[in-house]
């Protein structure tokens, strides 16, 4: 299914997107993960072994099929630039902690003069045959993500939305809950009330909310919430599950 609206226009329009970790640094992967139809791809580059000559390959994997969001390992201009260079339609940004942080990584995502973003000739540029085309509307077609998953992210939530050129808030709970102390419980009173608060100023704010789910129930319940960008489990969880639950309707005792 073709493109018709950029990432950044659906994210803003709130519509429902939703789409899977990408873990594994397989264009295959990619391209199968595309055609079941998801919304969107996010490769991980974060949690992940994939590096960027392996991301860029899954995104030319999936081509115009489906936008594809690059999450980078940290909040630092070289990555940001090195990620946008291989062509992606949005970019998700981790554990931004305050309204600096939330400035600089815009700065960066952006050409000048409205940004300070590095201008180089590479894949996304069509790799110069597309040059100036490119340069010309990057800034009005790129989707920025920020993540807000630390504590200290959500003590600095109304300076973070108050940043021009966000698209998405990106909650992650389990980054969160270890920062106040109760790893792996996202659902703790402490988690629950920072992912509240996070909430309330995203609304107050306009800016679209996601989330990282692990399956369909807990996506539902992020959408009756107003949740729109969701961000449904993993191609690994995909892989064992399935194994698994074929492995054990295999093994079950038969009358």
């Amino acid at each position: 299914m073709p493109k018709s609206l950029s990432l950044k226009s659906r994210l803003r329009q709130r519509e429902v997107l939703i789409g899977p970790l990408m873990t594994l640094p397989s264009p295959e992967i990619a391209e199968i993960m595309c055609d079941v139809g998801f919304d969107y791809l996010w490769i991980e580059t974060e949690h992940a072994p994939t590096n960027l000559v392996q991301a860029q390959a899954m995104v030319q994997a999936v081509g115009q099929r489906r936008p594809c969001v690059v999450r980078i390992p940290e909040n630092a201009e070289v990555w940001i630039k090195r990620a946008l260079d291989i062509g992606c339609d949005g970019i998700v940004i981790p554990q931004v902690k305050s309204g600096a942080e939330a400035r600089a990584a815009v700065q960066c995502c952006l050409y000048p003069p409205t940004g300070k973003r590095g201008v180089g000739i590479a894949r996304a540029h069509r790799y110069g045959m597309a040059f100036q085309e490119y340069v010309e509307t990057a800034n009005d077609q790129l989707a920025i993500i920020l993540q807000v998953e630390h504590i200290e992210g959500v003590r600095n939530i109304q300076s973070i939305v108050q940043t021009p050129g966000i698209d998405a808030i990106l909650i992650g709970p389990f980054d969160l809950s270890g920062s106040l102390g109760v790893l792996g419980e996202i659902d703790h009173p402490k988690v629950v009330e920072a992912i509240q608060e996070i909430k309330y100023h995203c609304e107050e704010a306009h800016i679209p909310i996601g989330m990282f789910v692990v399956d369909a129930q807990s996506a539902r319940k992020c959408i009756e919430e107003g949740i729109t960008l969701i961000a449904l489990g993993m191609d690994v969880l995909y892989l064992w599950k399935s194994a698994k639950q074929a492995l054990e309707e295999i093994k079950a005792p038969t009358e």
